[in-house]
């Protein structure tokens, strides 16, 4: 327990007036000064449950199923030696640190939603990735995710998430959100907006977290999630389902954003009960389907979660767009057939999905749903940046990429495996020295404990670092 943390005498006494008449607003406080469980979520596109399963197991890692979350868990361990999220496993993107009821929007999303290589999806407010990442583990890394964050100091924190963990299927885009219905009206299978909000519900994580709470700020922010709601709902398909969540408590936020939906298009809205999410949800069901999760019911953080169904067409604002030439060609067929050869040769990878195009000496590769938008939208990132070409004529030559080791690299038929101290120098920046390359010449991907961790060259009896600087992490990593 913990007396620092900071509850607004006005807060408890507005929850005091909404809790359910089957909590109390004393148990409500207590939770939200305890510290909040450890979870993590894994990466099903690196490693499945299973196999994790067997690697916590050996670490002496606790792990506790989390009800709404199949690849979720609570976890418990010491973390004197080593912070989690400096282990190999979280460094090799197997797995996710997010908190539980985090992982429930994704997880109803999917309940009335099953994607395909054909579907397209909006992650409306993205950023850290947590729930981007999430989505895109349940579709396989397949079809495409736009990823939108307004914060331009989070994209990239996004893609650095996004690149981590694997995934391919993710085009990055930095807007108000609000745009969406006016600028792709009608084309989204699904969407998920979890909306910015006060975070009453983040108090547990961090002490000060309402230390400005303010009622008129709240109805600010509930004026701003409205906008945003109502343009997500332009930008569904008809018969499409969107989730719509924040981490707050207040009805301002939750149940009366998505009544202002209902009454803006009554013809069209129709709310989807997440009573059978996953069993004991009905202990915090709302009469009209939604998850009002407070704090003490699960002991997580405070949450709201509400499925909506498009049933029918809506009208959306004709947009006024400016966009400026798209900086990338499709790459020639003989080019394509050189570099596919490459990593044939090199690395033994022959599966390559999506469509390469190129940007001078760059090629990246964009999952084939993007094309028809390409002309649509402007794109901070698009696809994965898969190799560069050097040199002139009979001289050039193909140089790898990270993310294409991090997206493909499981693949492989031929890598260098690393013990782990040399694991630890590759991931603070440095060359490995006195290793085994198993005669293995030129561009190298490297594996930790059977897991593809990135990319090296190889000379001789070194392994020359080619981990992007902005990764490199100096201090405080895995022990062997």
């Amino acid at each position: 327990m913990d007396s620092n943390t900071f509850i607004p005498q006005a807060f408890i006494d507005k929850m005091s007036t909404i809790l359910p008449s089957h909590l109390n607003v004393e148990d409500l406080v207590s939770s939200c000064r305890r510290p909040l469980r450890r979870a993590i979520r894994i990466n099903t596109i690196k490693i499945s449950v299973d196999d994790f399963l067997v690697i916590a197991e050996n670490k002496n890692w606790q792990l506790t199923p989390i009800p709404w979350c199949k690849t979720g868990f609570w976890i418990e361990l010491d973390e004197q030696q080593c912070p989690l999220g400096n282990s190999a496993e979280h460094l090799a993107g197997l797995f996710y640190v997010q908190e539980a009821s985090s992982m429930m929007p994704v997880s109803a999303l999917t309940h009335h939603f099953q994607g395909s290589a054909q579907s397209t999806l909006l992650d409306a407010a993205a950023a850290p990735g947590s729930k981007t990442t999430q989505l895109a583990a349940s579709m396989n890394n397949q079809g495409l995710i736009i990823a939108n964050e307004y914060s331009s100091s989070r994209i990239k924190m996004l893609h650095a998430n996004i690149q981590r963990c694997g995934i391919k299927n993710v085009a990055l885009t930095h807007f108000d959100a609000s745009v969406f219905g006016q600028w792709l009206p009608n084309t989204f299978d699904a969407i998920l907006l979890d909306a910015p909000c006060s975070g009453e519900g983040t108090v547990r994580k961090d002490k000060q977290a309402m230390k400005n709470w303010d009622q008129s700020a709240i109805e600010s922010i509930s004026g701003t999630q409205k906008t945003l709601i109502e343009s997500a709902f332009q930008a569904l398909k008809p018969g499409a389902v969107m989730v719509y969540s924040t981490c707050t408590l207040s009805l301002e936020e939750n149940q009366e954003v998505c009544l202002y939906l209902q009454e803006t298009y009554p013809e069209q809205v129709e709310f989807l009960s997440l009573i059978d999410l996953f069993k004991g949800a009905d202990k915090t069901v709302t009469e009209q389907g939604f998850l009002h999760i407070w704090p003490q019911v699960y002991d997580t953080e405070g949450f709201f979660v509400a499925s909506i169904k498009k049933t029918g067409h809506v009208e959306s604002p004709q947009a006024h767009k400016r966009l400026g030439k798209f900086p990338f060609q499709p790459a020639a067929v003989v080019t394509k057939e050189n570099l596919f050869n490459y990593f044939q040769e090199q690395f033994g990878i022959t599966e390559i999905e999506g469509v390469l195009y190129q940007r001078d000496d760059e090629f990246w590769l964009f999952p084939e749903n993007i094309v028809p938008l390409i002309n649509e939208l402007r794109f901070s990132r698009l696809g994965i940046k898969i190799a560069e070409q050097f040199g002139k004529g009979r001289k050039s030559g193909f140089k790898c990429t990270h993310e294409f080791a991090t997206c493909y690299g499981q693949q492989t038929t031929s890598s260098v495996s690393l013990l782990a101290h040399q694991a630890r120098e590759y991931f603070q920046g440095r060359d490995i020295h006195d290793i085994d390359t198993q005669n293995s010449k030129g561009e190298v991907l490297l594996n930790y404990q059977g897991y593809i961790i990135g990319l090296g060259k190889s000379l001789d009896n070194r392994i020359k670092n080619s981990l992007p600087r902005d990764l490199i992490i100096d201090k405080n990593l895995f022990e062997e």
